[in-house]
């Protein structure tokens, strides 16, 4: 039987979400796609007619948003209504680590998504496709389905039908529309031939054919999980040998340019830096971790766990290295972090670096500015845990009055985050910080000032030839002051 897909629902205004359903409504003229939420704000957001105040930042994002919202694009909290008229649905929300009960610290929260699945079992109607879009650990399609199910009237007429595919993202956040509009691949899993080709005939509309696989259900769940796993894999690797390079003379970015012509490893996420941040990779790891302890693989749970780990002790490795070269004790000393996003062009901070490196200085007294051009200093606040300062005080009024210790304050723009910083950090590799007036910069800072590169996209000999000292991640040389 062929399925005729004219309305599309997604549960959830997210990253994955927002995105994917405004590019399916650009490429798919023909098709409504209703966003729905339970959160009116973010909904309210994503109506906004200013697009500078869209919830997300994708380079590409509001010029889809303002080309089909109000058209074939629409955002609503009446979730009811939409599911009731949705031919296929999308279940895109939030799936967190648990933080208690059965696998805490490792299994995800799927709390959201059997809601979501007992939403569309009561509000569906007719035969519906329902779509995982969020990252889920294998067999909750099973979960999701038998909720399915068990809604339906035993020994009556079932008015109702559902199929249940597996299409999980690939999307890297700063480049989302990019992989959106031409991914490198669309996996769709399922058991039901007509429902994959309903949702594969969607994106055939702009992805050629031979970029959408089909897989069974079970193998399209553990493939985003382990895509995830790999990628990380890589960044605490490449940073464990930037660690090596330090303590050797060698530098990572010429290790990585050798190991990187190797077309058997290629390039790709071998860049070192102050971590792996994002959604998902923390998340899918131990996910895998709880998987191959729950099936009796501890080998193989401890494996993924090192990557974690070594990760962790990587971002608590930079903050205490800030405090060692800045003479053992950062107490009252104004430290400029630039860059809070865990990635640039993105305004998501979820497991971003700086989260615990600031956590850890200000643990350690510091007074932190700290700018980033897209991060909201409302979300640096609920990432701390720490309310700023007041914008509108002179910081280096402050600073002389000594009463700053444990404190930080939002830099609406550059110079002012930097002036009298004892120490620059470069957090996110945002590219206006690739581009500083270094000698400027140096008659505005507090000197002996050092600046702490943890993206590698400065200039050692700009910075240097200002006078300032100089770190750079994954830097042995003994070139830098």
């Amino acid at each position: 039987m062929k399925y005729t897909i004219k309305n599309i629902c997604c549960i959830g205004a997210g990253y994955v979400g927002g995105p994917t359903m405004s590019v399916i409504a650009s490429k798919c003229p023909n098709i409504n796609v209703n966003v729905v939420d339970i959160n009116k704000e973010k909904i309210k957001s994503w109506n906004d007619l200013n697009l500078e105040n869209l919830p997300i930042y994708e380079p590409g994002l509001k010029e889809i948003i303002n080309k089909c919202r109000g058209k074939n694009l629409f955002f609503s909290s009446d979730i009811e209504t939409n599911i009731s008229s949705a031919d296929m649905i999308f279940i895109s929300v939030n799936t967190p680590t648990k933080k208690k009960g059965l696998g805490a610290g490792e299994a995800s929260d799927l709390k959201w998504v059997e809601a979501s699945a007992r939403q569309v079992a009561k509000f569906a109607s007719g035969h519906t496709i329902v779509v995982e879009k969020s990252t889920l650990p294998v067999k909750t399609a099973e979960v999701i389905m038998n909720i399915l199910e068990a809604s339906q009237p035993v020994g009556e007429f079932k008015k109702k039908s559902f199929d249940v595919l597996s299409n999980p993202e690939f999307l890297s956040e700063g480049s989302a529309i990019q992989d959106l509009e031409n991914p490198n691949r669309v996996l769709i899993g399922g058991e039901n031939i007509n429902a994959i080709l309903a949702l594969s005939n969607i994106y055939m509309k702009w992805v050629p054919k031979n970029k959408i696989l089909h897989t069974n259900i079970w193998s399209s769940e553990l493939a985003k999980l382990t895509a995830n796993a790999f990628l990380a894999q890589r960044i605490s690797s490449i940073n464990s040998i930037g660690v090596l390079c330090e303590a050797t003379g060698a530098d990572v970015r010429e290790v990585a340019r050798a190991i990187g012509t190797d077309n058997r490893i290629g390039s790709k996420f071998l860049d070192a830096g102050p971590g792996f941040g994002g959604s998902c990779f923390k998340k899918d790891i131990l996910n895998l971790v709880y998987l191959s302890k729950y099936f009796g693989l501890p080998e193989v749970a401890n494996f993924w766990e090192s990557v974690v780990t070594l990760n962790n002790w990587h971002q608590h490795r930079i903050s205490n290295l800030i405090v060692k070269k800045l003479f053992g004790t950062i107490t009252g000393k104004k430290i400029c972090i630039l860059g809070f996003a865990f990635k640039a062009n993105t305004n998501d901070t979820r497991e971003s670096a700086a989260i615990s490196i600031c956590k850890d200085l200000l643990d350690e007294g510091a007074f932190l500015s700290i700018h980033d051009p897209k991060v909201s200093s409302k979300q640096i606040e609920i990432d701390l845990n720490s309310a700023p300062l007041s914008t509108s005080t002179d910081s280096l009024e402050i600073l002389n009055l000594n009463i700053v210790e444990s404190s930080w304050y939002f830099a609406d723009n550059i110079i002012d985050s930097i002036e009298g910083a004892d120490a620059i950090v470069v957090l996110t590799e945002w590219p206006e910080y690739s581009s500083l007036d270094w000698g400027k910069i140096a008659r505005s800072v507090r000197n002996p000032c050092c600046v702490f590169d943890a993206r590698s996209i400065l200039k050692k000999e700009d910075v240097i030839k200002s006078g300032l000292n100089f770190w750079k991640i994954g830097d042995g040389s003994k070139s830098k002051k």
